[in-house]
């Protein structure tokens, strides 16, 4: 059901507007290391080597080195550790573009993601090829990367900086993701939430808005 406080809506990227499948990635990497995929979860999980790549702790070439030195593959090439980290990126379909659009005509509208530099690069050439749109920032007022921010969501202090940096009123604000802890952290400080789970799209949850 339509808020009509709302005036702001902020939107995750994956699973949210890119169809993403997370597990791809640990299979891309299995494969190019010649090791199971739950080994490749637990080489990850114990490095956090995600999450220091996605608040900015390390640049490109420190991540695509440390991947090296975990799964012990120093010959391991930029281009062959960049397409195994991009393999859980799908497809971008542009109908939600399209919503975003019309979107864009009456609300305030933002993009804060939890991400990498090497994903986004990757991401924009989906969008281009997909729809035309050169990068997400032709769709957005504003776009909130994890590892410009320093922070990941569901860090309340993210929604916080948002909030603050684009003078959004947390009661005006609508904010969509797909999943639940960060859904509970921007509701905690009064932000609007709907939980984007698959089937059900954005199309579905936005259609009184876009109207």
């Amino acid at each position: 059901m339509k808020n009509d406080q709302i005036k702001n809506i902020i939107f995750d990227l994956g699973d949210v507007i890119l169809n993403i499948d997370v597990p791809i990635a640990s299979r891309s990497f299995a494969d190019l290391s010649g090791r199971e995929q739950s080994e490749i979860l637990t080489i990850f999980k114990e490095s956090e080597i995600f999450r220091h790549f996605e608040t900015g702790l390390m640049d490109e070439p420190s991540f695509r080195n440390y991947v090296r030195e975990i799964l012990d593959f120093p010959d391991l090439s930029d281009e062959a550790i960049d397409t195994a980290w991009n393999s859980l990126l799908l497809d971008l379909p542009p109908e939600r573009v399209e919503l975003l659009k019309k979107l864009a005509a009456k609300y305030r509208i933002f993009l804060l993601s939890n991400t990498s530099s090497i994903h986004i690069t990757q991401v924009n050439k989906i969008l281009k090829a997909s729809t035309g749109v050169e990068r997400l920032e032709d769709l957005f007022e504003t776009v909130f990367l994890s590892y410009e921010m320093g922070l990941m969501k569901p860090d309340p202090r993210i929604y916080q900086q948002v909030l603050e940096q684009a003078g959004l009123k947390a009661e005006e604000t609508l904010f969509l993701d797909d999943n639940a802890d960060n859904i509970r952290s921007a509701a905690g400080l009064g932000i609007e939430t709907i939980h984007v789970q698959k089937p059900v799209t954005i199309l579905e949850y936005l259609k009184d808005y876009a109207v």
